[in-house]
């Protein structure tokens, strides 16, 4: 098993990798989409998630159910606070949570990344760009469906991860920053998180 990991810049596009992938014979338990909360009408107002009512929403959030995006839900993770997010990457991604109150390393979504075979450098950009707005697909594939997988995850845009960090760079950021407090996107912004792609 492979597994590949993209953020787009919109929701719309995000979803659309999913769906196509899905369409592919990639099984819906083994793919994962965290958004930043904007995607989402319903959440974008939440400010906060505690670690107890994060847990809440992981069944559903993890649950394949009818198809990887029917199972989305509000989570907390470590560094990027609510998240709309479905699949196994989400799910670990809080359990880096429950594993820092029970005393371990929080790793949230840079550390589940990196765990599964991202390099350091772009699991942190991929987390930055989620923080800013961005939604990350990630894909666990065989072996005989990783060249159809990685065509379908390009056809639909992704960010290009050496110049988003160049772009992260010349604005002075030169990691992602678990720290960092939430970005408030503008609602021209919010509108493109939601809707491109879409059409």
């Amino acid at each position: 098993m492979k597994t590949i990991s993209h953020v787009y810049d919109s929701y719309g596009q995000a979803r659309a990798a999913v769906e196509e992938l899905e369409a592919a014979g990639i099984p819906s338990k083994d793919i994962s989409v965290v958004a930043n909360k904007y995607v989402s009408a319903e959440h974008a107002q939440v400010d906060d998630v505690s670690p107890a009512s994060a847990g809440a929403s992981i069944g559903a959030v993890a649950g394949g159910g009818a198809g990887a995006l029917a199972g989305i839900g509000l989570l907390a993770i470590p560094g990027l606070g609510p998240v709309v997010a479905a699949g196994w990457a989400a799910t670990a991604a809080v359990g880096a949570v429950t594993g820092a109150m029970a005393g371990a390393a929080v790793g949230g979504l840079a550390g589940v990344l990196r765990d599964s075979g991202e390099p350091e450098q772009r699991a942190n950009i991929y987390s930055e760009a989620v923080r800013r707005g961005g939604t990350l697909v990630t894909a666990r594939v065989a072996d005989d469906h990783e060249e159809r997988a990685r065509a379908i995850f390009t056809k639909h845009e992704p960010v290009d991860p050496d110049a988003r960090r160049r772009e992260y760079h010349a604005a002075g950021r030169a990691e992602f920053d678990p720290n960092a407090p939430p970005y408030q996107p503008t609602e021209a912004e919010i509108d493109r998180i939601r809707h491109k792609g879409l059409l």
